[in-house]
């Protein structure tokens, strides 16, 4: 049997919230982390955009999908590369996808920052869940580490 990748359809209001932070992005406003993620969309080439918050943990950076398998998170997959704007800054990435395992410690990281933020998509999922909980859920939330500087 064949199961669906997780992936959760934004809201209008969503949608309105996500316009509202991507333009304070673009304009030099970072909320807690903000950034503008701009991805080459894997079947026209053509740059995508989507606002994402960047989270610092461990001293690495990384992306987390809280919505699962969205467009920006598949066209990542494929382009392996990226750009993430604030205000009229860009920084050039590559993207290293993290295992189920390697994702834990990042998934609790993240809900502990933004629990508040995305709490519509996680469902019962917690900062302080147990590590069974975390487990069973870390496939259905794409996360990526990020690297510069190549």
């Amino acid at each position: 049997m064949t199961t669906q990748p997780r992936y959760l359809k934004p809201s209008k209001a969503g949608n309105v919230f996500h316009g509202m932070v991507s333009w304070l992005t673009r304009h030099g406003v970072s909320l807690w982390g903000s950034r503008v993620l701009y991805v080459r969309g894997r079947n026209s080439g053509e740059w995508r955009t989507n606002p994402v918050n960047l989270l610092e943990h461990g001293g690495e950076r990384y992306l987390v999908a809280p919505r699962g398998h969205t467009q920006w998170v598949r066209n990542l997959r494929a382009a392996g590369q990226g750009r993430l704007r604030l205000g009229n800054r860009y920084e050039d990435f590559t993207a290293v996808e993290l295992s189920d395992e390697e994702k834990l410690p990042v998934l609790r990281a993240y809900l502990r920052k933004w629990a508040w933020e995305v709490g519509a998509f996680v469902g019962s999922l917690r900062a302080d869940s147990p590590e069974r909980e975390l487990r069973a859920a870390a496939p259905g939330f794409p996360a990526f580490r990020i690297v510069t500087g190549h």
